[in-house]
């Protein structure tokens, strides 16, 4: 076997992390960058010494790619998936997979039909952080509670162009809810039913940084979502989402089982340490494994295909917890519970000695 080549479609502000960790992998090769701006497309190839650059049709074209690593805007997930499904390649896509049910659903049908495969961030859940937490689960038992917390004022004082993350797509629900909700569904395992509450503190922002600071922009999705999470094991966890506090606390997950209470490191980073709750005991458990970040869910996808194995960001996983986050939608809109149709298996977690800067293709 060789290296899985890599095109990775969306040259804006992510890719850098993802450019920097994919041309580190030996087990991967990043070979191509497209961009609707080709400048911006060349200046990231040029930058991580990527051989070729152009437009997204360019790249699909180009029979030497065997993955696409989709980072394009929420609202061109599955259009540029689809296109690259057509062109006989596998799909990583950046989070959310869809908008969705309907669409999500077709994306990842064609994927099947073709005999292709298609992953889906969050791939922090395969950092050494959220692993380790993992690893450490069975400590506590039976899993029956669980509090998820995100609250901030939003990310217009710092994001150059944060339109996006305020219009469908984008809130805090669909925008970072997917790191939470895929850390819970791993730890408790899938979702039955959920209880949304939310709304708007402003009809409109203003950027604050960048060209374009001073400039006003409408919201249109909620800016602060609560829920409460039931899960098919019977155990449940209440869900904070906010774009709309002064007082900052992120990365905030916790599990209480029938043994005990874990501290699960924030599931937006691949780092950090848990600590684990026992009686009166404490115990802080360092993270053990890999030091990478954004761009292991491609590689573990690309290692997945090669030696035909299921990959672990699954474009199902991601599914469920779109179709979870839809359903906390629609709870807000109808006032009442809603129940989560679909169902996934929950991976096994990775070794703790599983390397990215190993070649193993």
């Amino acid at each position: 076997m060789s290296p899985v080549g890599v095109g990775l479609i969306g040259a804006g502000t992510i890719s850098d992390t993802y450019l920097e960790n994919l041309t580190s992998f030996p087990d991967v090769q990043v070979r191509f960058v497209a961009d609707l701006d080709t400048g911006r497309a060349a200046a990231q190839a040029a930058k991580f010494n990527v051989p070729r650059s152009g437009t997204g049709a360019e790249l699909l074209a180009d029979e030497d790619l065997e993955l696409v690593v989709n980072l394009t805007i929420p609202a061109a997930h599955v259009e540029v998936g689809l296109a690259a499904l057509e062109a006989g390649k596998h799909v990583w896509s950046e989070k959310p997979l869809a908008l969705d049910r309907q669409n999500a659903r077709k994306l990842l049908d064609q994927a099947m039909q073709k005999g292709l495969r298609v992953a889906c961030a969050p791939d922090t859940i395969l950092g050494a952080g959220f692993q380790s937490a993992r690893r450490a689960l069975p400590r506590i038992g039976q899993p029956q509670s669980g509090l998820a917390l995100f609250q901030t004022p939003g990310p217009e004082s710092w994001h150059p162009s944060p339109e996006f993350l305020f219009q469908a797509g984008g809130g805090p629900l669909l925008d970072m809810g997917p790191y939470y909700l895929t850390a819970l569904v791993q730890l408790f395992g899938p979702i039955r039913k959920v209880t949304g509450a939310g709304g708007q503190s402003r009809k409109t922002r203003v950027i604050g940084s960048g060209p374009r600071a001073g400039t006003e922009f409408a919201v249109t999705v909620p800016t602060t979502v609560t829920a409460l999470i039931e899960f098919e094991s019977g155990g449940s966890a209440q869900l904070v989402l906010s774009f709309d506090s002064a007082l900052r606390r992120v990365g905030v997950l916790e599990v209480t089982g029938t043994a005990g209470t874990l501290v699960v490191p924030d599931p937006n980073r691949f780092d950090g340490a848990s600590v684990l709750h026992v009686s009166d005991d404490q115990e802080e458990l360092s993270p053990q494994g890999h030091q990478a970040s954004r761009g292991t869910g491609a590689l573990e996808l690309a290692r997945a295909i090669r030696n035909n194995e299921p990959e672990r960001a699954s474009g199902e996983l991601a599914y469920h917890v779109l179709d979870a986050m839809l359903a906390i939608d629609e709870s807000i809109i109808r006032g009442r519970s809603v129940d989560v149709e679909s169902r996934v298996e929950v991976p096994p977690p990775l070794p703790a000695d599983w390397d990215p800067y190993t070649s193993t293709l």
